[in-house]
């Protein structure tokens, strides 16, 4: 089985990563969206609100699955038989820091690692950017699932704004 990997944080899931994960799905036979645990940095979302987000909107994909992860990628990789990892890249400073993250991984591990280049149309889209757009009451309905959306609103939107 061609298993592949779809990580990140997702604080939040963005159209863009659901583009990203839809198109390997076209490509393995299994993908795993990892949802990164990363102690040292504090969330909007849980990784339990990541992962129940992330499996709500990739459920039209059948050969999607998502799990969570702490540590490293390659350890990850080894223990559920993934030999890829897939990577989205929106500009060029996106490729010169997953490039050094996939020699990394190849070194550690052997593990390959997948570039695609992002839709155009999603090409400025950051978790990052829909959380400061949402907190000031900006519409990100166009970027994010309407799940996603809704849950901006209700955590992010403060009344009057």
């Amino acid at each position: 089985m061609r298993r592949a990997v779809c990580p990140g944080s997702f604080d939040p899931v963005t159209n863009g990563h659901l583009d990203i994960v839809g198109r390997a799905s076209k490509m393995f036979d299994e993908v795993v969206v990892a949802v990164l645990i990363n102690t040292s940095k504090a969330g909007l979302f849980t990784v339990e609100e990541r992962q129940e987000m992330l499996a709500e909107v990739t459920a039209p994909y059948a050969n999607v699955r998502v799990d969570v992860f702490q540590g490293l990628l390659v350890d990850f990789c080894r223990a559920n038989d993934v030999s890829a990892i897939v990577k989205g890249v929106r500009v060029a400073g996106d490729f010169d820091y997953e490039l050094q993250m996939a020699q990394m991984n190849y070194g550690l591990g052997a593990i390959e690692t997948l570039f695609m280049p992002t839709n155009p149309k999603y090409s400025f889209v950051s978790s990052s950017l829909i959380k400061e757009v949402a907190k000031w009451g900006g519409d990100v309905s166009p970027h994010v699932p309407d799940l996603v959306a809704n849950l901006l609103r209700e955590r992010l939107v403060k009344p009057g704004n």
